[in-house]
């Protein structure tokens, strides 16, 4: 079984052909995928999206490039959500100072929100960071030190000292279609150093198509692409990939009930 960690079927790129999306996912051999809420205002579409389908379970939470949508967003807010069942996280969330959607300081302030209803529900974390180490690294180490939260470094890009504090502090990592990429050896060199039972894989699907898919939407289906690139980069066969990585998205995403 394939398990895709992160998923936006919500995403208007699926809109003509959702159900047919689903289905050669199925066909490829994915058995879950967890559907990542970007807003906390448009998450009934997201859980609608788990509570039609037995395969596919949720997240609730606000992406950092919509922090200013709702900067007063607490973490109460997310906890109420996240009591529904298929509710399996929290996030996404974080920071990305490369396109400065929302001001930084909203975005630290609705992220630590997060953090702190992680830590309350006992869900695992999903966390964006993008040209933002310096901070994120400042705000995992004050938040640890409250109490610690299960959380995970999706969508890994940043340097390898951002890498290695999360790594210290318990942190799982997730691999993309990023890893495909020719131009992408730093990504790969830090792939190699992520805890060997802390790493899982996802699309990120419409954005981040694996090569061969590479400039075109991407979709859970291929998602074997960036596990084959994954066992390539850490030296283990697919099968071990597979195991490795289903066993790890298991013990964060603790909810979902192992088939």
């Amino acid at each position: 079984m394939m398990i895709d960690s992160h998923v936006n079927l919500h995403a208007p790129q699926f809109d003509e052909d959702r159900d047919a999306v689903i289905a050669r996912a199925r066909a490829a051999g994915v058995g879950v995928m967890v559907e990542i809420s970007d807003k906390v205002s448009t998450f009934e579409a997201t859980y609608a999206l788990a509570v039609a389908h037995d395969d596919i379970w949720c997240t609730v939470g606000t992406h950092p490039h919509e922090a200013k949508e709702n900067p007063c967003l607490e973490a109460d807010d997310l906890i109420q959500f996240a009591k529904r069942a298929k509710v399996v996280g929290i996030g996404e969330c974080g920071l990305d100072f490369h396109y400065d959607l929302s001001p930084r300081d909203v975005q630290a302030q609705v992220f630590r929100a997060h953090v702190a209803a992680a830590r309350e529900t006992g869900l695992p974390l999903v966390v964006h960071t993008r040209e933002a180490d310096d901070v994120m690294a400042e705000i995992l180490r004050e938040e640890h030190a409250k109490g610690p939260f299960k959380f995970l470094m999706h969508c890994y890009t940043s340097g390898p000292e951002l890498a290695e504090l999360a790594a210290e502090l318990g942190g799982w990592f997730s691999v993309s279609g990023i890893a495909t990429f020719k131009a992408a050896e730093d990504v790969r060199a830090v792939i190699r150093a992520m805890p060997e039972d802390r790493i899982i894989v996802e699309t990120d699907c419409p954005y981040l198509a694996p090569v061969p898919h590479r400039g075109r939407r991407n979709e859970p289906a291929y998602i074997g692409h960036v596990l084959d690139k994954l066992a390539e980069v850490r030296g283990w066969s697919r099968e071990e990939a597979e195991r490795r990585t289903t066993d790890a998205f298991f013990n964060l995403f603790d909810r979902i009930p192992r088939p």
